[in-house]
């Protein structure tokens, strides 16, 4: 047996962030000295280092490097040595979130047409194993989990969004590009949070305690009994419901209901087990991964927690700060996905949870630098919470980088900037002129003192919007979207639609 052993992440086809120190880890016998070389294509040593193994780990540090492939990185205490070769270096990113991040490409629109033929050894992927729990089955997959290249056959399971974001940037930079896909459909952003960082706030302590009063008292067997039970009928219904879809189509989740019965609602069991506890994840699957060294971070979530919290802002903030401290980076880009239009076709009246969160993942936008903001007002699906368009989501998140991360020109959406108060008219500045597309509403209301929201007659004049009610004589607030689902009709010039906002 080696004395040593690298991480996963460092083999054979990784990708090494370029012009950020590169950080190579793993694990070993405590207190063998080792030694690591970074060799280009044609045998030349680009950069070396030592460490000694300190609590049955170690990470070496190698200065920045530009882009290249065909690199060889090999590491030996004197008596054993690990080569991987096809070392590719260029832009690394994380992606992350739940099940709208997780859905894969075989399972997304073009997906089954490129996968045959696409081939780009410059894209590539990095599936973090997906375990809730530390077992002998989860270390085995960590051991084995390997670089894949997009070639015909592959990257079924590669992030959809992270697929069309990587070939996207890859054909706009020319060098590599390397996703490590890290997510969990259905998870709160709490489970990928440790529990240091959620005991720093009343919204993190507040998701801790909910998750212990649920788990007092229970074993972990009966937690078991449950979660089988769970799933199991969730597992069962789904399988209903595809076989009436297939026979029907057109139905909604409203009629499916009235033949098979309602869905079991999405209230999974929780315990020391559960993918779906707080911190879990960071446990099981996150750090896995730390400190790799990072261009960037994708970020798909929120559903899960539109329900649970009004103070999502400060939960995500709290997660990008985290997340900085553990890859080491205290400027490292966050590019999130803005929630899009959905609501279920079984619903009886609009919840209006998604506008709350919508704004807070603007509000981070807005107050924690380095962050981009992909917005979607446009996308999503009529009872379907897992649109599958996901190239649409991969590329507004490449805009979001050229402009947040690369500095450079990049196709933005209109954005509220400010308003103010005239002729009984309230005026909304834009960051960019906004035209009518004629289709869908408007979704304007403007409110009085009285906090009463009413439609808004709607003027559009170059950056500003002129929006008056017969109702409100004094406009002192407006709100653009309010809705979970609507049609939108209000875009950019440059096709993008205005982004949600409440003034």
């Amino acid at each position: 047996m080696p004395r040593f052993q690298l991480a996963s992440l460092f083999s054979d086809g990784a990708v090494l962030c370029r012009r950020k120190e590169i950080r190579v880890f793993g694990t070993g016998e405590e207190g063998i000295r080792l030694s690591v070389r970074l060799l280009d294509e044609g045998g030349k040593t680009l950069c070396q280092d030592e460490t000694v193994v300190e609590q049955g780990r170690f990470c070496f540090c190698l200065p920045p490097q530009e882009a290249r492939m065909g690199c060889v990185l090999t590491v030996t205490d004197g008596q054993d040595k690990t080569i991987c070769c096809d070392i590719a270096i260029g832009e690394v990113y994380l992606a992350g979130g739940q099940s709208n991040m997780e859905l894969e490409l075989q399972n997304a629109d073009e997906g089954p047409q490129l996968i045959p033929s696409h081939r780009n050894g410059q894209v590539r992927y990095f599936n973090v194993p997906k375990f809730a729990r530390f077992t002998d089955e989860a270390e085995e997959a960590n051991r084995t989990a390997r670089w894949v290249a997009v070639a015909p056959g592959t990257a079924k399971d590669m992030s959809a969004v992270g697929y069309f974001f990587a070939m996207k940037l890859q054909a706009h930079l020319r060098v590599p590009v390397g996703i490590i896909d890290c997510y969990w459909g259905g998870t709160s952003v709490t489970c990928w949070m440790s529990e240091e960082t959620l005991r720093l706030t009343a919204e993190g302590r507040r998701y801790l305690k909910e998750y212990e009063d649920s788990w007092a008292g229970k074993s972990m067997e009966q937690y078991l009994e449950e979660e089988g039970a769970f799933f199991g009928g969730l597992d069962a219904w789904a399988k209903q419901a595809d076989a009436l879809k297939k026979e029907h189509p057109e139905y909604t989740t409203k009629e499916i209901n009235a033949v098979i019965g309602p869905c079991p609602p999405w209230n999974p069991p929780v315990g020391e087990g559960s993918p779906f506890r707080p911190a879990g994840l960071f446990h099981t699957m996150l750090e896995r991964v730390v400190p790799a060294t990072l261009t960037g971070v994708l970020f798909y979530q929120g559903e899960e927690d539109s329900w649970r919290t009004k103070r999502y802002d400060i939960l995500l903030t709290s997660f990008i700060f985290q997340l900085r401290e553990l890859f080491m980076d205290d400027e490292l880009p966050f590019l999130n996905v803005q929630l899009p239009m959905w609501i279920d076709g079984a619903a009886t009246e609009d919840s209006r949870l998604w506008p709350v969160l919508r704004l807070a993942q603007q509000k981070v936008w807005r107050n924690v630098r380095n962050t981009g903001l992909a917005v979607l007002l446009d996308q999503g699906e009529f009872d379907n919470i897992h649109p599958t368009n996901k190239r649409v989501v991969g590329e507004r998140l490449y805009e979001c980088a050229l402009d947040t991360i690369y500095h450079e020109p990049a196709q933005l959406p209109p954005f509220a900037v400010g308003k103010c108060q005239r002729d009984g008219k309230l005026i909304v500045a834009l960051s960019a002129p906004v035209m009518d597309c004629g289709k869908g509403d408007f979704l304007l209301e403007i409110a009085g003192t009285d906090g009463v929201f009413h439609p808004a007659d709607v003027a559009l004049e170059e950056k500003q919007l002129v929006l008056s009610s017969t109702d409100v004589p004094r406009p002192a607030a407006v709100r653009y979207a309010w809705l979970d689902y609507a049609h939108v009709r209000l875009f950019g010039e440059n096709g993008l639609p205005l982004a949600p906002f409440a003034l």
